[in-house]
């Protein structure tokens, strides 16, 4: 039988799941030199790597809050704002919504308490998390300096404002640290039913780096990997067969062209592959979790079963060596720019149990130490009124100047807040922190040097920080 390489290829299929397969054959090289490494030509692969120093962290689950939450009804209590509500702000504020902007200040409706040994006041719109305040690192200082969306998405997860094409976060982790696990991606996205956040795919780039970087996309619904299993007359010997073939045909390919060893990476991509299979299927198999872990992700209810269980599969993921999975909600749900009174009630229902969840299921399967939680979105939002007419559809327009974020685990100091904004929520004006800052930050708990870390493209020396000021927030670390 004449039966070419290609052809064998496309007729021989292995079944293997697209998402798996596509996150292999990316791992075979790349062009860019690491310091550490002489310049020249550099095969890649994922293997483990020595870090700068000891880190405190090897693996990290961000919860994207897509929209910006609204601080001040959540997080950060204003008491001021209450209290001179429906009066004239004095200070210089930037709009967004310049048609429907408002210097009248709103208050909020939701009560806060104290809650743990920490003190720390939480909205009653969080109960869930205020019972995780002495786990969590609650930052009410950060600040972008700019309103938008995109643009401080951006500078959240590629270092720069607006700039599209440069790696994530995630990817520089993969870049300078490798992968623990050889039988799941090292990066791994779960995205809403609902759809893609905004900026889509620009959230798990790898930018310029190749894309065995990237974040491989799991689809957000059942089955989470398509045509995960082999064809029925391919398994087994028959498969195993298949595999041994396509060795003797790289053999072959390989004495008449030497060093062109592409078909070689795509066999051993196909092999590793196979043994995905199996770990894929068991990673994403929540029906062995107790009934009880069930119940506290949330997953008997209707409100929070969804993303609780995107938060529980996150947990098995790091679970089984993947070192970085974010998580991200369809659209902008937390842009509350109308109907505040019950659009913000209604995010949080969904997210806060199986957010604290999470926290609670690491911490007590002694992973906490070592998995970083990361929740907050790229904004907060303004302390005065977004005019919508009536007052009870009124909400609250962009605020890069100051908001929160919270983050637990992995070195971050456990009960504490840090930072303020000013009376009414406006401005960071006590430890501000950027998102360079927190990359800054987020590389050294992970052993890396955020502005010694470097990837060569086009000529240049590129860092996760992009050579701007950035400082590890040491008073947040335990």
């Amino acid at each position: 039988m004449n039966l070419s390489r290609r052809e064998f290829l496309n007729h021989q299929a292995m079944g293997i799941g697209s998402i798996a397969l596509a996150w292999l054959l990316q791992a075979e090289h790349a062009d860019a030199t690491p310091p550490s490494i002489p310049k020249g030509p550099v095969r890649f692969d994922l293997q483990p790597k020595p870090p700068h120093h000891p880190p405190r962290a090897k693996a990290m689950i961000s919860l994207f809050q897509h929209g910006g939450p609204s601080h001040m009804d959540l997080t950060d209590p204003k008491p001021e704002l209450t209290k001179y509500d429906g009066t004239d702000y004095q200070g210089e504020v930037g709009y967004s919504f310049v048609n429907e902007a408002s210097k009248k200040l709103l208050g909020t409706k939701w009560k806060f308490a104290k809650h743990g040994h920490c003190g720390t006041e939480l909205s009653e719109l969080l109960p869930n998390t205020s019972e995780i305040v002495d786990d969590i690192c609650l930052i009410r200082s950060m600040h972008t300096g700019a309103n938008g969306h995109e643009v401080n998405i951006r500078y959240f997860h590629g270092g720069i404002p607006g700039v599209t094409g440069r790696a994530h976060l995630g990817s520089w982790l993969l870049y300078g640290l490798g992968s623990e696990t050889q039988e799941l991606p090292a990066y791994m996205v779960l995205t809403d039913p609902g759809g893609h956040p905004v900026d889509g795919t620009h959230n798990w780039s790898n930018g310029f780096m190749p894309s065995m970087f990237q974040g491989t996309v799991l689809r957000p619904k059942e089955p989470r990997i398509l045509n995960l299993d082999a064809p029925p007359h391919l398994r087994g010997i028959p498969q195993r067969q298949n595999i041994d073939f396509l060795q003797v045909l790289n053999r072959r390919h390989a004495d008449r062209f030497p060093g062109a060893d592409d078909l070689e990476a795509r066999i051993a991509s196909y092999e590793l592959a196979a043994r995905m299979q199996t770990a894929a299927r068991e990673a994403l198999d929540i029906s062995k979790e107790t009934k009880a872990t069930h119940e506290m992700y949330g997953l008997d209810q209707d409100d929070t079963r969804e993303y609780g269980t995107r938060c529980l599969i996150a947990r098995r993921l790091v679970e089984r060596g993947v070192r970085f999975v974010q998580l991200f909600l369809a659209g902008q749900p937390w842009d509350n720019h109308s109907n505040l009174g019950t659009a913000l009630p209604g995010i949080c229902r969904k997210t806060d149990k199986p957010s604290t969840a999470l926290v609670k299921d690491l911490k007590q399967r002694g992973m906490l130490d070592e998995v970083i939680v990361h929740w907050g979105g790229e904004i907060g939002r303004l302390p005065v009124t977004q005019n919508q007419g009536a007052p009870e559809k009124h909400g609250r327009d962009h605020n890069g100047q100051g908001f929160s974020i919270w983050m637990a685990g992995g070195g971050f100091k456990p009960g504490m807040t840090y930072g303020n904004t000013d009376e009414f929520g406006h401005r960071a004006v006590e430890n501000i922190v950027t998102p360079n800052d927190l990359q800054a930050t987020l590389m050294h708990l992970f052993g890396l040097q955020h502005n010694e870390l470097v990837y060569h493209h086009n000529g240049q020396k590129q860092t996760l920080t992009a050579g701007r000021n950035a400082q590890v927030v040491t008073d947040i670390l335990s």
